[in-house]
């Protein structure tokens, strides 16, 4: 029955084939169904690839099975193979009676959604509400564990989405001594593989273990070359006075006690201890080991190897976050946007990302809806600003920020700005100040806040300039000096004068 496996995964790929076809020719409506189409997509990839080394099994023909079927169908008499197969083929179907059949042309035919019944797939399960279906990072639990660390700064979430890939000083003060705790090792492990499982989520088609593996070739590299960042001191900071081996990684280990020791010295005392030598003349008379019993061998201490594990998913941490460096900013952005907004905001927000309002181009950016719905989505007989969700904002919130109300400044230019907050705030702006200039005005802008005609800001520059004057000449007429001819002059000319030998 060889051969019939052998056609059946000809058929099994060829139909792969062409449901991978179909799916990435459709157009994703949004970001959900563009992950559960490549979800999709990458489990069919992933039956190729075990069919394909299924069917070259068959073919190489280790065991010579397939050639013996082929004779036997080729030389042999045709109908009594024919019946022999038949009859197996209903003795099969007599012991299994109720034994589905695979019907290929239905199996990788895409269901459509039945109108009324909820439709559900993997994706759903497979983000957090945080997550937004892999468009940010859920950091939170980890942000918790980063706070419980000895020594840490104390850091909101947005200033903790700044620096989590960031080990070294200023960003994280923790001494490298207190990085092998159970604590820290733990905090890093859980961070690395939540990053790894992320990028798997986020990215189906792309081959995440060739990813994996390379970043730990890289960091076998720089570990090697002691380049790592953090862990380029080859001195410990536990380490005693004395030759030890810890800061390099090895320790002295003793065969015949079967213990390390990190000091040299400690090392030479022990081996004058009574213990040690009852231990060493027992395993000589066992005749356990030819070798002498002092003999000590350089072995990788417990202590460097938890070191050496803590770096490498530092390591991994800081590169999958460059490779994350998109979703990470984004993070950032809708972390400082969602504080400012109401629970019942987030959870509509939510809803509305589930409900996939976003049309989804061929390049994967926001496309545009029809006409019927965008006409709908963007009606607003009022002219209100835009909310978060792209809907008018309510008329009672328009009214009590003033947005209703026309404030024009002819220094910028006859701009007209909308609602108080607006126009409070570009006198500060560039175009105002830039506007100021224009007109002379160089300096203490901030006195001619609420000021928005041009005569008005000429008119208090002049004045200013009237008054700067006048104090300086209020302060040179303040004492006044008289000549031997009776003639009077302010001091600081009479002092001049009297310099230069005129008076």
């Amino acid at each position: 029955m060889l051969l019939e496996d052998q056609r059946f995964i000809h058929e099994d790929l060829e139909r792969l084939e062409q449901a991978i076809a179909d799916r990435v020719a459709e157009e994703p409506r949004n970001i959900r169904d563009r992950l559960a189409r490549d979800h999709e997509v990458a489990k069919f990839l992933e039956r190729i690839e075990d069919q394909s080394k299924r069917l070259l099994e068959i073919y190489k023909d280790a065991d010579g099975l397939r050639e013996r079927e082929v004779q036997s169908i080729s030389t042999g008499e045709q109908f009594d193979e024919f019946y022999k197969q038949l009859g197996e083929l209903k003795e099969h179907h007599k012991r299994y009676p109720n034994e589905p059949v695979e019907n290929l042309e239905l199996a990788y035919k895409r269901r459509q959604p039945v109108e009324g019944e909820p439709h559900f797939n993997e994706i759903d399960n497979m983000f957090t509400g945080e997550e937004g279906f892999g468009q940010y990072l859920d950091l939170t639990a980890m942000h918790e564990q980063y706070l419980n660390l000895p020594g840490v700064k104390r850091l909101t979430y947005v200033q903790y989405l700044e620096i989590f890939d960031s080990f070294t000083p200023p960003a994280m003060s923790i001494k490298r001594k207190d990085k092998v705790s159970d604590r820290y090792f733990g905090y890093v492990g859980e961070l690395s593989s939540y990053l790894e499982s992320f990028v798997k989520k986020v990215r189906p088609l792309e081959d995440s273990d060739k990813l994996f593996a390379s970043l730990n070739e890289e960091f076998e590299k720089q570990w090697s070359a002691k380049a790592v960042p953090g862990w380029t001191e080859e001195k410990s900071e536990n380490s005693t006075s004395g030759p030890t081996t810890e800061g390099t990684g090895e320790g002295i280990w003793c065969a015949d006690c079967e213990k390390e020791f990190k000091n040299e010295n400690v090392y030479r005392n022990h081996l004058t201890g009574k213990k040690h030598i009852r231990a060493a003349e027992a395993r000589k008379a066992a005749g356990t080991s030819g070798e002498k019993t002092s003999t000590s061998q350089i072995i990788p201490s417990a202590h460097s190897l938890k070191e050496r594990e803590v770096a490498r998913r530092e390591h991994i941490i800081r590169s999958l976050t460059d490779v994350l460096k998109g979703e990470r900013q984004a993070s950032r952005i809708n972390v400082e946007r969602r504080q400012g907004m109401t629970e019942r905001e987030r959870q509509m927000e939510l809803e509305a990302l589930m409900a996939g309002p976003e049309i989804m181009g061929p390049d994967g950016q926001a496309g545009e809806e029809s006409e019927g719905e965008d006409e709908e989505r963007i009606y607003n007989p009022l002219k209100l600003p835009l909310a978060w969700d792209g809907k008018p904002i309510p008329y009672w919130l328009y009214k009590l920020h003033g947005l209703g109300v026309e404030y024009q400044c002819e220094i910028c230019g006859n701009y007209t700005y909308m609602g108080r907050r607006a126009f409070d705030k570009h006198f500060s702006e560039s175009l105002h100040i830039y506007g100021l200039k224009c007109l002379g005005i160089t300096s203490n802008t901030n006195l001619f806040r609420e000021i928005t005609n041009i005569n008005d800001a000429i008119e208090l520059w002049g004045q200013l300039e009237k008054d700067r004057k006048r104090d300086r000449d209020s302060r040179d007429n303040v004492v006044q000096m008289e000549d031997a001819e009776g003639n009077v002059m302010p001091e600081r000319i009479y002092l001049d004068l009297q310099k230069q030998g005129i008076l």
